[in-house]
């Protein structure tokens, strides 16, 4: 059994130790915002926080993941009041979509190190590819969201989800039972 702590929660998987972590987190804790891109670690897509790092979850194992604490999109502000999530929205950076969680993550894990990354800073910690190429807003967000956590910026909020995460399968008739 592996044990280690998923958004200040401690978790034990029954599962093979070299299972990488991004299965584990969307297949058996369902934290589907974690995305699986390329398999390979070249795109960001499934990045996570671990440790105070940002790291590819599709090519670490959950037993190289023991005792240690894991932070996915879905803890990061679950109203998005997280001052990158704001910034995203204000600079209009998603286009498809894809991409978004890693790259948040990434954003979220250079801002804790360093609230005042110079383009240099932003390309060398974040690495994500986004398909869309929607990489000047995705500099300018970051830029954004290192302004509001120095205090020097306010943004209109981003609206918050319209359902807790927790509610949406009983209220999504899709994702409900079917009570035929």
């Amino acid at each position: 059994m592996t044990k280690f702590t998923v958004n200040d929660r401690p978790i034990q998987y029954r599962m093979d130790p070299a299972t990488p972590l991004l299965w584990a987190l969307r297949d058996a804790s369902n934290l589907t915002g974690t995305k699986y891109g390329c398999g390979t670690g070249d795109c960001g897509a499934c990045t996570v926080e671990i440790d105070g790092e940002a790291i590819r979850s599709c090519q670490i194992s959950i037993a190289a993941v023991e005792g240690r604490f894991v932070t996915t999109i879905e803890a990061l502000s679950p109203d998005r009041s997280h001052p990158v999530q704001q910034a995203w929205a204000a600079e209009n950076v998603p286009q498809c979509g894809f991409c978004q969680s890693g790259m948040i993550m990434a954003a979220a894990v250079l801002l804790k190190k360093n609230p005042n990354p110079s383009d240099a800073d932003i390309e060398a910690a974040i690495t994500n590819i986004c398909r869309c190429g929607t990489y000047p807003r995705i500099r300018e967000a970051v830029k954004r969201a290192g302004r509001i956590l120095r205090r020097e910026e306010n943004v209109a909020a981003a609206p918050p989800p319209a359902i807790a995460p927790e509610d949406a399968a009983r209220a999504i008739p899709a994702l409900s039972p079917n009570n035929d």
